[in-house]
């Protein structure tokens, strides 16, 4: 089945090192259209900042990087690296340099705008994007925290928790293991609990 992970949010970060100001911006977006233009965005919002290097990955392998005036290498290409590592598309960075007067060099300046571009998506978090079946099971107040513990090996998400005569878990499953999952409950409640599909949807969910 097909999953990619994109920003999950939009996220913002500051950084100081030797009183220059390191300011990161993420932003999940669709296409190179909306990539470039955040960037113009953020050079005209910042305008009077020293440099306002970029990065950004789509879906389908487009990769691009600016330095935007500082050494080659240090910048746009450190910050690039960060959501390769994180396997992150669909996704821009700026990074806003305000220069304090004091240079950096190129091992500071790699890890500065690392730094940055990382807390930036970190503020933003991760979202997976695939196709997920949504449904619930109800069960006694005892059981409901250990079933809760058995979603887990089946990448299973809770999104709400209703608390009645019965505990009621709704909850986002993987498609491929919707059924493994239903046969695990209907086990460990010596087949008291069951799980009930409400549907299906192919969106982003919160990760990390």
């Amino acid at each position: 089945m097909t999953e990619y992970y994109v920003p999950a949010s939009r996220g913002e970060s500051e950084y100081v090192e030797k009183r220059s100001r390191f300011l990161g911006h993420v932003r999940p977006v669709e296409s190179e259209d909306e990539a470039r233009a955040f960037i113009a965005e953020m050079k005209k919002k910042y305008y009077d900042a020293r440099h306002n290097c970029s990065c950004y990955i789509l879906r389908g392998g487009v990769e691009r990087y600016s330095d935007d005036g500082e050494p080659q290498g240090t910048a746009g290409l450190p910050m690039l690296e960060v959501f390769r590592r994180e396997g992150v598309e669909n996704v821009v960075c700026v990074v806003t340099r305000y220069f304090g007067g004091v240079l950096l060099g190129a091992g500071g300046l790699f890890r500065a705008y690392t730094r940055s571009a990382k807390d930036a998506l970190d503020a933003a978090g991760v979202a997976v994007v695939r196709r997920w079946v949504e449904g619930s099971f109800a069960c006694s107040y005892a059981a409901a925290e250990r079933l809760k513990q058995e979603l887990v090996p089946f990448g299973a998400l809770v999104t709400d928790t209703l608390y009645a005569a019965d505990v009621t878990v709704k909850l986002l499953v993987p498609e491929e293991n919707a059924e493994a999952l239903s046969a695990r409950l209907f086990d460990q409640s010596a087949g008291s609990v069951t799980f009930a599909e409400e549907g299906e949807s192919f969106r982003p969910v919160r990760v990390r």
